[in-house]
C-alpha cells in the first residue's frame, strides 16, 4: 500500500460498513442467511483494510 491510498482506505471502510448495514439488519431481523454471508464478506474486507492502515500508520510514525 502506498501513501496515496491510505487516507482513502478509511473512507472506503466507512462506505463498506454503510453498505453492509442493510444486510446486517436483514440477517438479524429477518434471519436471511444469504445476508449473513455478505456481512461476513464485508467484515473480512474491512479487517484486511484496517490491518493495511495500521501497518501504514506505524511505518509512517517510524519514518519509513
Amino acid at each position: 500500500m502506498d501513501n496515496t491510498e491510505t487516507p482513502d482506505t478509511l473512507n472506503e471502510m466507512i462506505e463498506l460498513l454503510t453498505e453492509a448495514q442493510s444486510d446486517y439488519n436483514k440477517f438479524y431481523a429477518d434471519g436471511n442467511s444469504s445476508a449473513g454471508t455478505r456481512v461476513r464478506k464485508v467484515m473480512q474486507q474491512i479487517k484486511t483494510a484496517a490491518h493495511d492502515v495500521r501497518t501504514h500508520v506505524q511505518a509512517t510514525k517510524n519514518g519509513n
